[in-house]
């Protein structure tokens, strides 16, 4: 975790390190590290005769209370050398600024530059953020990114939207139509990593940045005839899924250059289903663009407080550091914490165990994801974590089995012998149930269940029958909530006019509902 260091980075720039503007435009970027089809730097192009390309690095967003892991940061940074070498090949930069948004770009409005950034989905600070911006500052949020805004019904006529989005032509701006505008701060991405103590730990970690993102989705539509086969276990899905996560998140592609590639460049099943991926990313956005407080509030108000009598620290703990007593759970919650990175079924399995079989609020279980993961949304961590929490009211039966999962996912123990070694030497046949080893197996193994491995933390059957118990108590509840219509407004889907390939990812031990293909698709893609 990031701390303050040494060094120290006041507000800047100050107010008269900022020259004057009488036809100039900030293009305010945040999420969207990129100069191709980005819709606000389009829109800044046009209309005005000279663009300012600028980033602020907001405190908010470092330090102990951030939900950033240092290696998320390090990712981000990446991204903006990377936007600054795009801006250098039309004579650029981009320009940095440290301290809060509103006051920075009041100094930038005070000199008479208009600023435009690209409307975002976002959480309750980004939204005071982004209002007090719009109030104090003037900023015009440009939107363009396929979701639905200031509408009655977001629903109303939305897959239509969004597939014409997708396939429409991507913004341009052209480079020699403009100058491009710099301000001296003295501020780069390694100057803030040494101000606030940034040392990434986490291995593995894809490089940040267009060209990265690039060349990592030429390699995946290459392969992507495997596609299909490579989303549930982790092991296969490490090598066999794009991994462009982090590189949307952080919009160093577009969703819709990825689309339109994808559409050239593939063909056949896996082709169908990675595209119904990047709908269900629309998705998922147009929630939290719909309701700010997907990220600290349960989406169905019956289920506000659920579990929150039952709150034990302590399972909460050995939930994080993969150490239930469960392999699949351990090696899932292990491999989070060091890499980064976790697909889709194991990161339904984790948050299922956390709040199903422990008992335990959603809220810390979908911080500690949205912490670790590099390619964390906020979008689309938070509102499928409160899904397979059962807060949406809907589809709260489904329970995952971490047993079957080893059956299913790891049967040779690969992905569990790699990041749960204690176990590495016992037998295959045994790592489903550690505890029901017979001794003499241990002791030949070496693996002793109770000193080197914990026994399980819960009992599956006993616990199992309590959330279902509980589930069932509360559901009239949930059901009668859904009724309200802005509660049934926020919690309902965004369906496509056409099949999305649904339950290709779906679990195949978990009760069905009719609403099981919102939990099928997954951010890996």
């Amino acid at each position: 975790m990031s701390t303050v260091g040494e060094g120290s980075v006041d507000t800047t720039p100050p107010a008269e390190a900022i020259p004057d503007a009488t036809d100039g435009c900030v293009v305010w970027h945040r999420r969207q590290l990129r100069t191709r089809d980005h819709p606000a730097l389009a829109y800044a192009a046009r209309d005005y005769d000279s663009i300012l390309p600028l980033f602020i690095f907001d405190p908010h967003f470092y330090g102990d209370d951030s939900l950033a892991c240092d290696a998320r940061i390090r990712f981000c940074h990446e991204s903006l050398v990377d936007l600054d070498d795009q801006y250098a090949t039309h004579g650029g930069r981009l320009n940095y600024a440290h301290g809060d948004p509103i006051e920075i770009l009041s100094r930038f409005s005070a000199a008479g530059w208009a600023v435009v950034a690209t409307a975002d989905p976002t959480g309750r600070y980004g939204l005071q953020r982004d209002n007090a911006a719009a109030a104090d500052c003037d900023v015009t949020f440009v939107d363009g990114d396929g979701l639905s805004r200031n509408c009655e019904d977001p629903r109303d006529g939305w897959s239509d939207a969004v597939e014409q989005w997708l396939t429409n032509d991507q913004y341009t701006w052209d480079p020699e139509s403009v100058s491009l505008a710099s301000v001296e701060t003295h501020l780069s991405p390694d100057r803030i990593e040494s101000t606030y103590g940034i040392e990434p730990t986490k291995t593995d970690v894809p490089s940040g940045g267009t060209d990265a993102a690039r060349d990592r989705l030429r390699l995946f539509s290459d392969a992507i005839g495997s596609y299909p086969g490579n989303i549930s276990a982790p092991v296969d899905a490490k090598s066999g899924t794009s991994r462009l996560s982090p590189h949307l998140r952080f919009g160093c592609l577009s969703i819709r250059e990825v689309y339109q590639y994808v559409q050239d460049n593939a063909s056949g099943r896996g082709k169908q289903m990675f595209i119904s991926r990047l709908y269900w990313n629309r998705h998922y956005n147009q929630k939290l663009e719909d309701w700010a407080g997907w990220m600290d509030r349960a989406v169905n108000p019956a289920m506000e407080k659920f579990y929150a009598d039952s709150h034990d620290p302590e399972l909460v703990d050995a939930w994080k550091e993969g150490q239930t007593g469960y392999p699949m759970v351990d090696a899932s919650m292990r491999c989070l914490a060091k890499t980064g990175w976790l697909n889709f079924r194991m990161r339904a399995m984790c948050a299922s165990f956390l709040c199903d079989l422990l008992a335990q609020p959603w809220k810390p279980g979908a911080d500690w994801f949205y912490y670790h993961l590099i390619g964390a949304d906020p979008a689309i961590n938070y509102t499928q974590f409160q899904t397979q929490a059962g807060m949406v009211g809907v589809n709260t039966m489904r329970v995952y089995n971490p047993r079957k999962q080893v059956r299913d996912n790891d049967p040779d123990g690969e992905f569990i012998r790699e990041w749960v070694p204690e176990l590495a030497a016992l037998p295959a046949d045994h790592l489903a149930r550690p505890e029901k080893t017979p001794l003499h197996v241990q002791d030949d193994c070496g693996v002793v269940v109770g000193e080197t491995y914990p026994y399980p933390v819960v009992e599956y059957e006993a616990a199992r029958r309590r959330c279902l118990d509980r589930l069932e108590a509360v559901q009239p509840d949930a059901e009668q909530a859904l009724h309200i219509p802005e509660v049934a407004r926020r919690a309902s889907l965004s369906r496509r006019g056409r099949s999305m390939g649904a339950n290709d990812d779906s679990p195949t031990d978990e009760k069905s509902t009719s609403q099981s293909s919102l939990s099928a698709f997954g951010t890996d893609r």
